[in-house]
């Protein structure tokens, strides 16, 4: 099962979204919005998200995810609107026959929402708000010679 949207996440739901019978191993990862990032104090975060988009990218990584490590059953959620300091915001819950294929597709799953998920995050602190650029939304750029890219500033 996946899902992009408000809703908040329950573990106990994940967790029953994946129990098996034919499995021995459950490993879940839990992400809540932390009170600090690069340095700055963070006081919430304003997750956005196109959510057909999205919702399609989840499916994808969970068909992946049942493919590369025989999980059985897969559970990955990641919430949109505003969230304070811990709050859960994404949840990834997968259950196969043994541990360590659990572990392993677990963080197989977090770390390709983290890249490939179009989510868009407003920080909020005591200096104001940012929105932070996400790596899954950049593109790399077309080379067509062998000499180095040129770089932008950013303004």
């Amino acid at each position: 099962m996946t899902r992009v949207g408000p809703e908040p996440i329950v573990l106990e739901d994940a967790l029953r979204a994946v129990e098996d019978p034919s499995c021995g191993g459950i490993a879940v990862f839990l992400g809540v919005v932390r009170n600090r990032h690069e340095g700055k104090r963070v006081t919430k975060i304003h997750y956005d998200a196109y959510p057909e988009m999205a919702n399609a990218v989840l499916a994808r990584i969970e068909a992946g995810l049942r493919r590369t490590h025989g999980a059985k059953a897969v559970y990955l959620a990641h919430r949109t609107g505003l969230h304070r300091v811990g709050d859960a915001s994404v949840v990834v819950a997968v259950a196969t026959p043994h541990r360590g294929e659990a572990f392993a597709a677990c963080r197989e799953g977090i770390e390709r929402i983290k890249s490939e998920l179009p989510v868009w995050k407003k920080e909020y602190g005591p200096g104001g708000a940012v929105w932070k650029e996400e790596v899954a939304l950049r593109k790399p750029a077309r080379r067509t010679s062998r000499r180095p890219a040129a770089r932008s500033r950013r303004t």
